[in-house]
């Protein structure tokens, strides 16, 4: 059998010194890519297609779960993370193992033979890593930021830089004052996660930060329309309507 190709992504060096010492145990494992962060990690998962990562959740620039979303083929993955709010029963299903850390030689030995197991299996992990993500989209935490991959590129857009979303059939464009970023999300995936003191869905098809709202206006007989501070004008059902009217 060949050797395992793994790839450790954590932005600490202590934690990813851990991994190597122990992975020294394992010679069918063979390291192949050492990452600080999560834009090192996507590249180095795209470039090497690594059996394994070792995926700290914790990260500055994008966290683990955001890199999940953006990596089309995700590999095996055992979590290694110091917040056991994360260690949920569903991340259990959904990823090979997690280990909180600090975690012991023992544990790890237990992680990683289940991983080898997937790897051996070949084991596909696409749609246990959907579930994963779902797990996460699930948390009732507020987003402070979106990830986007256009093309090569990804953007973070900071929630407060949005002014509003745009429904596009499976996907949401979001517009803010550096230009619009396409996101495959719903639009019921966003009203749940925006904080609802700052975001209102005033039609099916749109979400406004309030603060962006210059006035409504009556557009047509019962119909309504708000205008932006930056004079793009986005339909308000009635529904929507009523939503404004309480909160202003």
């Amino acid at each position: 059998m060949n050797k395992i190709k793994a790839v450790i992504i954590d932005d600490e060096k202590l934690g990813r010194d851990i991994v190597k010492n122990y992975l020294s145990g394992y010679p069918a494992i063979e390291i192949t890519a050492e990452c600080a962060n999560g834009f090192e990690g996507i590249k180095a998962i795209n470039e090497l297609k690594p059996d394994l990562i070792f995926l700290d959740i914790q990260m500055p620039k994008i966290n683990g779960f955001e890199m999940l979303e953006i990596i089309e083929e995700p590999p095996v993955i055992i979590f290694t993370t110091a917040f056991d709010q994360y260690a949920l029963k569903a991340f259990e299903v959904n990823a090979a193992d997690y280990l909180l850390k600090p975690f012991s030689l023992e544990r790890f030995k237990e992680a990683v033979d289940k991983a080898v197991k997937q790897v051996e299996m070949n084991e596909p992990f696409s749609e246990k890593a959907k579930g994963l993500i779902k797990s996460n989209d699930e948390s009732k935490e507020f987003l402070e930021r979106v990830v986007v991959k256009t093309n090569q590129k990804i953007s973070i857009i900071p929630v407060d830089d949005i002014n509003y979303l745009e429904s596009q059939d499976d996907y949401v464009m979001l517009y803010t004052g550096q230009g619009k970023f396409l996101k495959q999300k719903t639009m019921k995936y966003f009203e749940e996660r925006l904080n609802p003191s700052e975001f209102v869905r005033i039609h099916r098809t749109h979400i406004v930060k309030l603060n962006r709202i210059k006035q409504i206006e009556l557009f047509e007989k019962e119909s309504y329309r708000v205008i932006l501070h930056t004079g793009e004008k986005l339909p308000v059902s009635k529904t929507g309507y009523q939503k404004l009217k309480e909160m202003f």
